[in-house]
């Protein structure tokens, strides 16, 4: 499998009011053309660990190397963080025209992703007509639209009512393996066992802060998952013993 970046080594402690907290404890991890859940403890640094992937958090030691030419990253947060002044079209362009996409040409990739979620019909919307689904399908064409070749996800589910998670799981999945999309690695930060089993190529379960990495998972069960089969029990098992440990 090709190689799309490698972690090496990253250390990361915050220091405030002369209070010092380890938060990674040295996590290396290579990763190629696949999916990856990070699963973990409440409080382990996974968040942090994604931030620093993504050039948001500068680590104190320890690095990470691409191995593509094109290093770009989209991000999908937690909380759809649109800009409510704008419309659903211009939310999407907006780190395109920050970059310093023309008008038309950055408009034209929002179209493009916006239909591949769903959303071309309500372009012209505001992120207040929206449910919380189609608010965060917007944060994912967002993500999508600036063509990254890694696409980081931070517990992009976890807000949304357990129907509406499950039909965007998949469609998230559908894109990842149809190939529609410049993405070719996937980073997800999940709480979710479940969705980590059901998503995933590979699991990676961290320790509590300081984090180091517990086990690596592979997830060899072919597509689409039941939750109900044997196998994927036995899974679910052996990362709760890894998360416990």
């Amino acid at each position: 499998m090709p190689k799309v970046l490698t972690i090496s080594n990253l250390r990361k402690t915050f220091i405030e009011d002369k209070r010092v907290l380890e938060v990674l404890a040295g996590i290396s991890l290579e990763v190629g053309e696949e999916f990856i859940s990070i699963l973990g403890p409440s409080g382990c640094g996974k968040t942090t660990l994604l931030r620093i992937i993504a050039g948001l958090e500068k680590a104190d030691s320890g690095e990470v190397v691409f191995h593509t030419p094109d290093k770009r990253v989209g991000f999908v947060f937690q909380s759809p963080t649109l800009l409510p002044w704008l419309t659903v079209l211009e939310n999407v362009a907006l780190p395109l025209r920050a970059s310093g996409v023309r008008r038309d040409e950055a408009y034209e990739k929002a179209r493009k992703y916006l239909s591949l979620v769903g959303l071309r019909a309500f372009e012209d919307f505001y992120p207040r007509e929206l449910s919380g689904g189609m608010k965060q399908r917007v944060n994912i064409a967002r993500a999508l639209a600036v063509e990254p070749t890694l696409l980081l996800m931070d517990e992009p589910f976890s807000q949304l009512d357990p129907l509406t998670a499950e039909s965007l799981r998949s469609e998230v999945l559908d894109l990842w393996l149809y190939g529609v999309t410049t993405v070719r690695a996937v980073i997800m930060v999940t709480h979710n066992v479940d969705e980590a089993i059901l998503m995933s190529d590979r699991i990676v379960v961290l320790s509590p802060r300081p984090a180091k990495v517990n086990g690596i998972i592979e997830v060899n069960l072919p597509r689409p998952r039941d939750r109900r089969s044997p196998e994927f029990q036995k899974l679910e098992d052996r990362i709760y013993e890894l998360i416990s440990a």
